[in-house]
């Protein structure tokens, strides 16, 4: 640690810790945001689904109003999660804690990396208390210990990890866009039909002419109601293979790159973790291929799915793996195991007490409507490039959050050192 650098602990370090102590309010479906200790993970708050009314607000956080630039911490379940606040006028609920540095003495942008930093960390688990649940009083908190670089250079250091962050949050983003754009285009073309509709009703379908004419002009009723005329009622078993390949003992690898239900979330894996051939979890068996579909089967309404891009991965036992039979299939096949409905439909389906699941075979069994082999060319063509500029954009994140991870306890220890400016 530098000469000019100063440790003090964290309450002589605040103008303000705030938490929520008031009268419970009635939760609404809209009005001023509620930030829960659920919604703020890996550095960065969801989207709040939950609100309070305007006229409450003030009863609610009667011991202090937070304010852009605040840095939020969870107190437990869990413990340590940091995020810092935007402009938007928020409300916190229980097990959430503002902080708020002195001016002049503790920037919050370097705040938040400093309470994310494994200094920090560990002193958050020493002082907390708990068996089932640890979590850490606010007068615990208050006596963490914080190692100060003077404010030029907490702004500079801030500035670094912030631009690293913010290019992570902005691949985040345009990857919702393009994966809201190529799931549109699904369900216009093969859920809700709509060029075929607009064609049997006389109107503009509002495509290109070569690509409206491959539409067909009518629909027939099926079992699942109205659908193209020539298109079928089939399963995802119809374009895909379940579970193709697992690992035997003289084929296994000797390092596994492991993905685990935990780690794939929503069409992302968030981790992947490697093991040596013995250490490897008995459920690493799933050999995965680039434009796999994988579909968790334990509690499927978790969202634990992804389309593979990687070579080399295995997958869990817990995955239901679809193996497009033909490369033009993937995308298909991908959007239509995960709509939003199918999840859904999939996690009523599950049984089971603790680990409620569904046998990988009834996500096989997910009727689809299929188009001629040309119409899903077509819808390969047009989406493959989005689904694999996301991965594109989630190699390049998981790149930079490894060099932010990296330069984060050399920039907090003064082992690294940051020029005034950024």
């Amino acid at each position: 640690m530098a000469g000019d650098w100063t440790t003090s602990p964290l309450e002589d370090c605040m103008t303000v810790l705030i938490d929520y102590r008031g009268k419970t309010p009635q939760k609404t479906s809209f009005g001023i945001p509620l930030i829960t200790a659920k919604i703020v993970k890996d550095g960065r708050i969801e989207t709040p689904d939950e609100f309070i009314a305007v006229e409450d607000y003030e009863l609610w956080m009667r011991r202090g109003i937070p304010k852009p630039g605040d840095v939020v911490i969870t107190t437990e379940a869990p413990l340590g999660e940091v995020a810092q606040l935007g402009t938007e006028r928020v409300a916190l609920a229980q097990r959430l804690i503002a902080l708020r540095g002195k001016p002049g003495v503790l920037d919050n942008g370097f705040l938040k990396f400093l309470m994310q930093s494994g200094y920090v960390q560990d002193q958050l688990l020493a002082r907390a208390s708990g068996t089932t649940v640890l979590g850490i009083k606010q007068s615990e908190l208050r006596k963490v210990s914080l190692t100060l670089p003077p404010i030029e250079e907490q702004r500079a250091i801030a500035c670094i990890l912030g631009t690293l962050d913010d290019k992570i949050e902005l691949n985040r983003r345009i990857n919702e866009t393009l994966e809201a754009m190529a799931r549109a285009l699904f369900k216009s073309w093969f859920v809700d039909f709509d060029p075929v509709r607009a064609k049997a009703e006389g109107r503009n379908p509002d495509l290109p002419k070569p690509l409206a004419d491959l539409f067909p002009g009518s629909l027939v009723d099926t079992e699942l109601g109205e659908i193209p005329k020539g298109w079928e009622v089939r399963t995802l078993a119809d374009l895909s293979s379940l579970n193709p390949e697992i690992w035997s003992k003289k084929t296994r690898p000797d390092i596994i790159h492991y993905v685990d239900l935990s780690n794939t979330k929503w069409g992302r894996i968030e981790a992947v973790t490697s093991y040596g051939h013995r250490d490897a979890p008995s459920r690493a068996q799933r050999v995965l291929r680039p434009r796999d579909t994988i579909v968790g089967t334990v509690r499927p309404g978790n969202g634990s799915y992804t389309l593979i891009f990687e070579e080399g991965l295995t997958g869990s036992t817990g995955f239901a793996v679809l193996r497009p039979l033909r490369v033009e299939y993937a995308e298909f096949v991908y959007c239509a195991a995960t709509t939003a409905e199918n999840i859904e439909a999939l996690s009523h389906l599950s049984d089971g007490g603790a680990y409620p699941a569904v046998r990988p075979e009834v996500i096989a069994a997910t009727q689809v409507v299929k188009p001629a082999d040309h119409m899903i060319q077509r819808f390969s063509r047009i989406t493959r490039p989005l689904l694999t500029k996301m991965a594109e954009n989630e190699r390049e994140s998981h790149t930079l959050a490894a060099l932010r991870d990296t330069l984060l306890p050399k920039l907090i220890s003064g082992e690294l050192r940051a020029p005034g400016t950024c």
